[in-house]
Order: C-alpha cells, then sequence, then structure tokens
C-alpha cells in the first residue's frame, strides 16, 4: 500500500511510493573493481517543497553478510519537470546527484505511467581529479510487491554501458508506524498472534 503524506508537494505526489526507509542487498560488479554483496540504506523524505531528498549507503559485505568497510554514498534531489497532470502518460523526472568519490551527476528520464516505476540516465557528468573514470549510466527503480528494487547501468572509456550494480529493498516500519497498526488491530486477544 502506498500511503500519501498530506503535507507532500503536489508536485511529487507520483513519487510518494518512494517515500521511507529501504534496506536489502545487492551485487556490485564492474570491470576493474572488486566484485562483491553489498547492503545498502536509501533514505527518501520530503520537507513540503516540490522535491524528495534522496540519500544511499552502501557497503561491502562478507560471505556472511556481515558488514566489511564503506562501498558509496550517494545524495541527491529528485524532481518531476514535466507534464505534472499525467494526461500524456510521460512524467518527467530530473535528478541531481553527487557522490563521495567525487562525482556529480545530473539525471533525466521518465516516470511510467500508471506503475511505479522511474527509467533515468545520466545527461552530465562531471568527476573531480582522481575519481574513477565514468561517463555515464541509466538506473531503473520500481515498486514491486511492497519492495523497492532498482539496476544500475555504468560507462567508462573503456567499457561500454553495462548493468553493474542492483539491489531488492525491503521497507523499514517506524516504531510509530507499528503502534499505529497496533492499534488497528481488533482487541480479541487473538489478533496479536496472527
Amino acid at each position: 500500500m502506498i500511503e500519501i503524506p498530506s503535507d507532500l508537494h503536489r508536485d511529487v505526489v507520483p513519487l510518494a511510493f518512494l517515500l521511507g526507509t529501504w534496506e536489502g542487498a545487492g551485487v556490485y560488479d564492474f570491470p576493474g573493481a572488486e566484485k562483491c554483496n553489498f547492503g545498502q540504506e536509501i533514505v527518501i523524505r520530503h520537507d513540503g517543497r516540490p522535491f524528495l531528498e534522496f540519500r544511499s549507503r552502501t557497503w561491502v559485505l562478507d560471505s556472511e553478510g556481515e558488514k566489511v568497510r564503506p562501498l558509496e554514498n550517494e545524495h541527491a534531489f529528485w524532481r518531476i519537470t514535466s507534464n505534472h497532470d499525467g494526461t500524456s502518460g510521460v512524467r518527467g523526472i530530473e535528478i541531481s546527484s553527487v557522490r563521495d568519490d567525487g562525482t556529480v551527476e545530473i539525471w533525466y528520464g521518465e516516470l511510467a505511467d500508471g506503475k511505479p516505476q522511474v527509467d533515468v540516465s545520466t545527461d552530465a557528468v562531471a568527476r573531480i581529479e582522481g575519481s574513477p573514470e565514468y561517463s555515464g549510466g541509466k538506473r531503473l527503480y520500481g515498486f514491486v510487491n511492497g519492495e523497492l528494487l532498482w539496476v544500475g547501468e555504468k560507462a567508462a572509456p573503456s567499457v561500454p554501458l553495462r548493468p553493474y550494480m542492483s539491489a531488492q529493498l525491503k521497507k523499514v516500519l517506524s516504531p510509530a508506524q507499528l503502534i499505529k497498526d497496533i492499534n488497528d488491530l481488533p482487541d480479541d486477544g487473538i489478533a496479536f498472534f496472527k
């Protein structure tokens, strides 16, 4: 179920399915880097203005699923840029992001019509000296059976565009939400154990 906060700016209501804290794991595989499993936490929130704030932290996992070291962090702002009413079936998405390795990206894409899915590609990439080679990418985010699934593709001057990172994330419920849900259960003494 997708909940739409009453104070969410109307321009980003179609992105409400992204809101919340998401945690899970995925796979990282790109030529020239160590292939690994990673853990991820994504926090997507709003403050009433016409954008969503996106923060992602990832870390390398060992064979037991324990954190080994940070992998990459990203901070971004998501906006809907065109056709706010959705009448043409296309709603433009604009993302401005920065990663901890010194990469800054501008992404453009679309929010799918009639389903919670976002497909974006880089329009501009800037890197500080010493950051890894990178020339562009694509990402697909989808809300499927209550989970946030995503896959990223990456290109470098020596590597054509290819999938390199994907994850399956579950929404983390806040204690306040759990209490609200418990209060909604019938008081028959049995519902607690269902």
